[in-house]
């Protein structure tokens, strides 16, 4: 029985990481799931959070805004929408965001607005903050 899994996660910017995995935690739209080798098939959409994976070397953790997973017995491969380095996250920049797209709801034109896109844009923020402020308390700790 395999030990490992390989994990394959990319976006548009390119790929952030591909190598063989312990385990693997992906934001499931409908919840999050927990991948272990021989896992059997799926593929899932995935919302704004926090994906995690273990190596020998520890847990690291990826922000993924969103995308899809396929899982096979041997190979996990993340296409995220976009997906930044959990030590790369920018509380400022998150701050903004959420701020940015709060105002564009609270906008005076409706007809012109894209409502989809400005909350996706807001989820994906406020996911990023509550994944920044518990990397933070981690460290901290």
């Amino acid at each position: 029985m395999a030990t490992t899994i390989r994990l394959d996660v990319v976006s548009a910017e390119g790929e952030l990481f591909s190598g063989h995995v312990q385990e693997v935690s992906v934001p499931g739209e409908m919840g999050s799931m927990g991948i272990l080798p021989n896992h059997s098939q799926l593929i899932a959409t995935l919302k704004p959070g926090e994906l995690n994976y273990k190596t020998s070397d520890g847990v690291s953790s990826l922000f993924v805004a969103g995308g899809i997973v396929e899982v096979q017995p041997t190979i996990v491969t993340v296409l995220a929408d976009s997906a930044v380095r959990a030590e790369d996250l920018d509380e400022a920049a998150a701050a903004d965001a959420i701020q940015g797209a709060e105002d564009a709801l609270a906008g005076k034109d409706p007809e012109d607005m894209d409502y989809a896109a400005i909350q996706a844009e807001l989820d994906a923020a406020k996911a990023q903050m509550e994944m920044i402020h518990r990397i933070g308390k981690t460290l901290r700790s």
